[in-house]
């Protein structure tokens, strides 16, 4: 109950009525104690029942009635004093007199401040609980009328709303408990926010939280939730809330608004607790200018960005729902119940339960969209989910286009990148590593660049990054990061790229694995196909499977398979500006590549990707790639295609700059003919355990900048001719458990600044410290305990660098493909 609810009616007039009468009285004479005496006897009553009327007053409130009440019996006794008083005892009267001053200040000052601050801070209270009710209200109304056709944001976030909370199940609790905490239980926390993809049921949780009777009292029923959206009115925005937290009128509406900013802002903000729910916030600059350094309020921030701690102090990711929640809301949508009914197919159901992946939104939307419709509607909605294509209008409208508010508001070139992504796999890792040499070469941007785009997209949930511990230092490579998506943004992505005739698109790709072509592609093999992006998803291919088609443009082929043999398709002799190539085998085990010959007229291939093949034998007439820029041959055989009697590799690629080799078990030694390639900048030669020896001309690599040999078990020296590597930067030879010490030459490799050389086990002294001051350029060593202390003394003569032992750490994600 509020303070002007209290103070209603009469009871209002007749106290102030009462309070100014006596406020004005003169104190001098009898008849006028006579009066105060019984007017406090009249309010003291009244005073009693607002306190004792059994309607719970916040705890500030209850203090202030007590200490009037209190005063006002100060002044009973004060009265009954004057009374008692003698005439003609002048000093005891004004002694008397002095103190009914008092009294008059007291209650004067409680009219004018605390008591109309009260009633103004009530009336605002009541104004905002009304436009909130009424906003509920019209939420409700909105999602009852939204049809098929409805595409505005108003509606759709009451459909997310609107009975989400009650199949939450556990997900929501927990989600709940977490946020409750961080609002009531953490004094240092100001900014508290909740994180999540589009339709994971963030605004669903914040108006759990908002409407739980903890929070609602810890806030004393002081809690105003706002709209923010991509087009915020900033200004409206601001006044709203800095008249909210400080009941402040005039200050809020006068032209030119001055909100105090900084410190200023805890002079105006010392009143009660206060919680502001800030909803679908898509930039930083603008929550910024929506945040007040006031003590007293809280803000809750919805967003599906992320947001720098500095501004946010703490987020709450939203959890997929878990398997039987999203089947008792999907189940809720599409048949009124909880579970499957006995009349539906379950095996089906479970089906297209599964393609949600555990999306709230999607499941109700997807639902409903399937209410009432017979089975072989139910067929062909799981067969064009499956192609990442929406299965009606209402789909499209309600999920595809709602989703689609994440990627609008993105830059051009970022929105490419996104929708680039339709283009792998659906529950698969993608290689970073791939993505940049993709973004790379179709967007004429350098890798920074790329790295930048990924983590602005990881920052908005359109992706979610896959690290191992050391992703993210300097000089890691990007094979050590992978990148994982929703199904759901994934199908968003296809979607958009789908849209147009088949024959202009810029995305030309297959939604899952087929076991042939797309007859779409089939029935417009007559017209070139003007695709820069071209992805195929199938298994075995054999070269009867493949049809003729023209790509004058593409600069990009990505080919996914799950086979033993794979037949390369003959179209790629169709591409003459084809940049990247990218081949992945989901198979069990080594897939056999056919049709090699069509490397021969790849003239402007600068970047590719072999994975999971066995990689055919190079030689300078098959494979004659002179603009190859970069080479991954990972989880691959390679022994035969690395024959040192047959291979020169700088005549094959006499441009290459970056050569990986990644868990590939057969290579035993490198060719003697790598050290000839001088345009290498970088090498990476890792987690494979059979490498046991290097090129003693390893020195020649003049530009070489980056080597890797992280876990090469079996290499256990170092060739001398290391320290001929003039320019190299960064040396890891992490994992490498029996390499026997590090070779004194390491001493000349003046331009080194980092070594990674934990879990080398073996090496248990180093060079003399004479020759280790040779590393002027030396910044970090990363290193086991027991050479630490050695190289602690450098640390003390080399300045800048910084020596720490390394944190234990394994990881068998790679397993998981």
């Amino acid at each position: 109950m509020m303070f002007k609810e209290l103070f209603a009616g009469e009871v209002v007039t007749e106290l102030l009525q009462q309070l100014n009468d006596i406020s004005r009285k003169s104190c001098f004479y009898k008849s006028s104690a006579l009066s105060l005496i019984r007017r406090i006897e009249e309010l003291l009553p009244i005073i009693q029942e607002l306190k004792y009327s059994g309607v719970e007053l916040p705890a500030f409130r209850q203090s202030q009635l007590s200490h009037f009440s209190e005063t006002l019996r100060g002044g009973l006794e004060l009265a009954r004093e004057v009374l008692g008083s003698g005439r003609w005892n002048v000093y005891k009267n004004v002694q008397l007199v002095r103190k009914m001053e008092k009294l008059e200040k007291q209650i004067e000052r409680f009219i004018r401040g605390p008591m109309q601050a009260h009633l103004l801070a009530d009336v605002h209270h009541m104004r905002f609980e009304t436009v909130e009710r009424f906003n509920r209200l019209e939420e409700r109304l909105d999602s009852m009328n939204a049809g098929p056709g409805t595409s505005g944001r108003q509606g759709m976030e009451a459909e997310e709303d609107f009975n989400l909370g009650i199949f939450g199940g556990i997900g929501l609790e927990i989600g709940k408990s977490k946020v409750k905490k961080m609002l009531i239980e953490r004094d240092d926390l100001n900014v508290v926010g909740i994180w999540g993809i589009g339709g994971s049921g963030k605004t669903t949780l914040a108006n759990e939280i908002r409407r739980d009777n903890q929070v609602r009292s810890y806030f004393n029923n002081r809690i105003l939730f706002l709209t923010v959206s991509q087009s915020p009115d900033l200004e409206q925005l601001r006044a709203n809330i800095w008249e909210f937290i400080t009941g402040n009128e005039d200050i809020s509406h006068t032209n030119n608004i001055y909100l105090p900013q900084g410190k200023s802002q805890f002079e105006w903000g010392c009143g009660a607790r206060a919680l502001v729910v800030l909803d679908d916030v898509w930039s930083l600059p603008v929550l910024e200018q929506l945040i007040f350094e006031v003590p007293t309020y809280k803000t809750l921030v919805i967003s599906r960005c992320k947001f720098p701690k500095r501004v946010v102090n703490e987020v709450y990711e939203v959890e997929l729902l878990r398997e039987d929640e999203s089947m008792s809301l999907f189940c809720h949508s599409a048949f009124g119940q909880k579970s499957i009914p006995p009349t539906g197919d379950a095996t089906l159901v479970k089906q297209i339960v599964s393609e949600c992946k555990g999306l709230p939104l999607a499941l109700k939307v997807i639902g409903a969209s399937l209410q009432d419709q017979p089975e072989m509607y139910w067929i062909n909605a799981r067969k064009r989910l499956s192609r990442g294509e929406p299965i009606c209008e209402s789909h499209e409208n309600k999920l595809l286009d709602r989703m689609e508010t994440s990627v609008e508001c993105l830059k051009k070139k970022v929105k490419e990148c996104f929708l680039d992504l339709g283009s792998f796999p659906e529950d698969k890792k993608i290689p970073l590593d791939v993505l940049v040499n993709m973004w790379v070469e179709i967007h004429h941007i350098d890798e920074e660049e790329a790295f930048a785009i990924l983590l602005e997209l990881s920052e908005k949930n359109l992706l979610t990054l896959v690290k191992d511990a050391r992703a993210g230092d300097a000089f890691c490579s990007y094979y050590e990061i992978s990148v994982t998506q929703h199904d759901v943004l994934r199908d968003l992505a296809i979607h958009l790229s789908n849209q147009g005739d088949v024959n202009d698109r810029k995305r030309l790709l297959m939604p899952r694995r087929d076991t042939e072509l797309p007859r779409e592609w089939e029935k417009n093999t007559d017209q070139p196909f003007n695709a820069q992006i071209v992805s195929v998803h199938t298994g075995e291919m054999r070269e009867m499977d493949w049809f003729h088609m023209e790509f004058p443009k593409a600069e990009v082929l990505i080919l996914n398979f799950s086979a033993d043999e794979y037949f390369l398709p003959p179209f790629i002799d169709n591409m003459p500006k084809l940049r990247a190539l990218i081949v992945i085998n989901h198979g069990a085990t080594e897939a056999t590549l056919q049709n090699f010959s069509v490397f021969t007229n790849l003239a402007n291939l600068r970047s590719l990707w072999l994975e999971k093949v066995a990689v055919p034998q190079l030689s300078n007439t098959t494979v004659p790639l002179r603009n190859l820029r970069k080479l991954s041959m990972v989880l691959c055989k390679v022994s035969n295609s690395l024959d040192p009697s047959v291979l020169d590799l700088p005549q094959i690629f006499p441009r290459l700059s970056e050569l990986v080799i990644d868990h590939c078990d057969d290579l035993i030694k490198l060719p003697l003919s790598i050290c000839k390639v001088n345009s290498l900048q970088s090498v990476s030669i890792t987690n494979c355990h059979q490498l046991h020896e290097l090129p003693a001309d390893l020195g020649m690599l003049k530009k070489l900048q980056i080597l890797r040999l992280y876990a090469c078990p079996e290499l256990k020296t170092l060739p001398p001719g290391i320290g001929e590597l003039v320019r190299l930067k960064y040396l890891d030879i992490s994992q490498c458990v029996n390499l026997k010490c590090l070779p004194r030459e390491i001493g000349k490799l003046t331009s080194l600044e980092k070594i990674d050389m934990r879990d080398c086990l073996q090496i248990v002294s180093l060079p003399t410290p004479t020759i280790l001051l040779n590393l002027k350029s030396l910044r970090r060593v990363i290193c086991d305990e027991e050479v630490f202390g050695q190289w602690r003394n450098l640390e003390k003569a080399v300045p800048d660098l910084h020596v720490q032992v390394a944190e234990k750490w394994y990881s068998l994600e790679w397993l998981n493909g």
